[in-house]
């Protein structure tokens, strides 16, 4: 179950991965699957190759994009490798805004 995001949000991340651009999205997530695992970023990408070159630094496996027919298909990156990008990428604002929403 996704959560903590605004639709701008969600908006805007489409609007990066139809620009044909690597797109950001990090939210609240629970799965029983993933225990202690309390956020997930989704990093998308309209041209499915450029994702799976962009992945290939990260050690992430083009057989592991979630492929969507709508267009948005991205990598789920969770727990220590989602920090570890999120920090190489200059995007670790992302998950940090969530931690301290935790916090309050």
């Amino acid at each position: 179950m996704a959560f903590g995001i605004k639709r701008e949000d969600i908006r805007q991340w489409k609007r990066t991965i139809d620009d044909g651009e690597i797109a950001f999205l990090t939210h609240f997530w629970i799965d029983e699957r993933f225990p202690g695992v309390k956020t997930v970023t989704k990093v998308g990408c309209r041209d499915v190759d450029k994702l799976a070159e962009w992945g290939k630094k990260y050690h992430l496996k083009k057989e592991w994009i979630h492929f969507r027919k709508d267009g948005y298909s991205h990598f789920d990156l969770l727990g220590e490798k989602e920090e570890w990008i999120l920090r190489k990428e200059g995007k670790i604002d992302q998950l940090e805004r969530l931690r301290h929403k935790l916090n309050k």
